[in-house]
């Protein structure tokens, strides 16, 4: 893994891998979000590309709403600040449309009444699902080598609507994407997202269970059963259930881009945000040569499927500014 001093001193390796990790949250979402629908799955069997009607769903607008509070705020946002651009850049504009999770939906409820962050998160249904998680990519982008500040950073996001596991979850994230743009070892990414997980939680226990899959079963095509019914939770997926399964196909992949969205955009029931994390990691390692230019082309503009805002919005301005802030920042 890179210094940050070493990061620094090469801004267009940082930019490529900055851009990597936000085109993999794109890609994943759209791929992910195809991937378990019931009518491609008739048609294709497995999806293993972006076909034409893939977009940006919840996971890669949520996402683009954390990278521009970053921004707005100089990089050093209070769980207020995040909770102040929800109102903003949400609930200023007709609050989200469809496709947003249970505890997204609860947040802006508890914004739009006053609540403030952590009760906004606290007192809310769902709040350990992925939701969080699902937007921590942007964290480890401006704290690239320093997995810690981008753990704290994802924690005043997150609290906004999310509470214990889920915003462990997120913090794992965050953590693994800073450690994957300073070039960290697939090993090391995975291990500084398990230091983020607090001793007796669910989802300190679900990712050992998963990292205990893949020691047992190397081999993705046959651990793929087992990642399914050990972590599966009843209902609905929560993040103890769906985060370790996306570090257990990323470990079993390798890390290799398009091993991992394939595994991962087919792995069913939350595949959008599973695999928006997982290729997004992969972008983050890889940088954005991971994924074809002309996927970069239609998804550097999110389509507002769920935030209306983010349709002004372009992924590869935002990678570039959270660079040139991070360098700003200095090492």
């Amino acid at each position: 893994m890179k210094t940050r001093a070493e990061l620094l001193s090469d801004k267009a390796a940082y930019e490529s891998r900055a851009l990597g990790a936000l085109l993999g949250l794109a890609v994943g979402d759209a791929v992910g979000d195809l991937g378990r629908s019931q009518e491609h799955r008739n048609r294709y069997g497995l999806v293993t590309t972006l076909l034409e009607d893939g977009k940006s769903t919840d996971d890669t607008e949520f996402g683009v709403l954390t990278a521009r509070i970053l921004l707005d705020t100089d990089g050093n946002p209070t769980a207020a600040d995040f909770a102040a651009g929800w109102r903003r850049y949400i609930l200023e504009r007709g609050g989200a449309k469809k496709r947003a999770g249970r505890p997204l939906y609860g947040a802006l409820e508890n914004l739009s009444r006053g609540m403030e962050p952590p009760l906004s998160g606290k007192y809310n249904v769902m709040n350990i699902d992925d939701g969080a998680a699902m937007r921590a990519a942007p964290h480890g982008i401006l704290w690239a080598c320093d997995p810690e500040r981008a753990a704290a950073s994802a924690a005043l996001d997150a609290c906004v609507s999310h509470d214990a596991d889920g915003i462990w979850a997120a913090q794992a994230v965050a953590a693994a994407v800073s450690i994957a743009i300073a070039g960290g070892t697939v090993e090391e990414l995975i291990a500084g997202a398990q230091r983020c997980l607090p001793d007796g939680s669910w989802i300190a226990a679900s990712m050992q269970t998963a990292m205990d899959i893949c020691d047992r079963l190397p081999d993705i095509e046959i651990a793929y059963e087992a990642l399914h019914t050990r972590l599966w939770t009843p209902e609905h997926a929560t993040a103890p259930e769906a985060i370790p399964q996306a570090f257990a196909i990323f470990r079993l992949c390798g890390g290799d881009p398009r091993r991992s969205l394939l595994w991962s955009a087919n792995f069913g029931r939350d595949a959008d945000t599973i695999s928006a994390v997982v290729c997004s990691l992969a972008g983050a390692l890889h940088g954005a040569e991971a994924f074809p230019a002309a996927w970069l082309a239609r998804l550097r503009t999110p389509s507002g499927t769920c935030l209306e805002f983010t349709a002004e919005e372009d992924i590869v301005e935002l990678a570039r500014d959270l660079v040139a802030l991070s360098c700003r920042r200095g090492a």
